[in-house]
């Protein structure tokens, strides 16, 4: 009986890593710090991070200047300088609605914001106006950031297909089918 369950736990291991695949490709144009991700599916909902993700403000500088997160991520806002900090955005992917400031506080604080809301996010602080960076909120749980030569992979990709989009800052993002059936090879070039 155990060497049957073994068998059948084996089985669909196997199975389960057939049905999830990688996207690779690279980003030509505006290569480093480029976001890749796949876009919303319909009727699919994910479960939200358990982990915060952090967003520094240290030397005069949000870091990292640009991060990904899924769709209902909470970020952490943390300020490692000795002088006090704001956090703010006017909108998320023009939506005026959707922004908010967090306030302004002192060395060694943190503030959070859960964002449930995909879509790019501009952060500001209004105490230092030449401090900026972007949160890229990506629907699902399928995103990459390029390396420093525009290189991505996504892994565990379920099979099918889907609408993945490259955002960079300061161009428009642009979006392409991909089937992944295993593996999938998907480039895009950003313009300026």
């Amino acid at each position: 009986m155990t060497r049957f369950l073994l068998t059948i736990i084996s089985l669909a291991a196997i199975i389960g890593v057939a049905d999830a695949g990688t996207i690779t490709g690279k980003v030509a144009g505006r290569a480093a710090d480029s976001v890749v991700y796949v876009d919303a599916i319909p009727g699919k909902i994910f479960p939200e991070p358990a982990k915060h993700a952090v967003m520094d403000q240290k030397n005069l500088v949000f870091r990292p200047h640009v991060m990904v997160v899924q769709q209902g991520a909470t970020v952490d806002f943390l300020n490692s300088d000795s002088v006090s900090h704001n956090g703010f955005w006017t909108a998320i992917s023009g939506n005026k609605k959707l922004g908010h400031n967090l306030g302004t506080w002192p060395q060694g604080q943190t503030r959070s914001f859960k964002f449930d809301n995909p879509g790019t996010v501009p952060v500001l602080c209004n105490v230092h106006p030449e401090m900026t960076a972007f949160i890229v909120v990506s629907p699902t749980p399928y995103f990459a950031q390029t390396d420093s030569a525009g290189n991505y992979k996504i892994e565990n990709v379920p099979d099918g297909g889907y609408t993945l989009t490259a955002w960079h800052e300061g161009v428009k993002p642009i979006s392409q089918k991909v089937t992944v059936s295993g593996a999938a090879q998907s480039d895009f070039t950003l313009g300026k």
